[in-house]
């Protein structure tokens, strides 16, 4: 779920940073033969789409066989 206020008619995620941040984890990882594990990142307050994370992490991460687990939290009950 999104939590935009009304004066903000973008959400405050920014793709390019979320790359090269996605792409310095997976330096990381790889001079430390690591493997990622996150939740769906940008997706929550950012107001991201997983649409547009899901390909960076393939391109910065698995592309480079990095090995990643994405978790998906559970919703809390209404």
């Amino acid at each position: 779920m999104c939590c935009l206020t009304s004066q903000q008619a973008t959400p405050p995620i920014r793709y390019d940073a979320v790359r090269a941040g996605l792409r310095r984890v997976g330096d990381v990882a790889l001079t430390t033969s690591a493997s990622v594990h996150m939740s769906c990142i940008g997706c929550g307050l950012a107001g991201g789409r997983w649409e547009q994370i899901e390909p960076l992490i393939a391109e910065e991460l698995s592309a480079r066989n990095i090995p990643v687990t994405v978790y998906e939290l559970p919703t809390k009950a209404a």
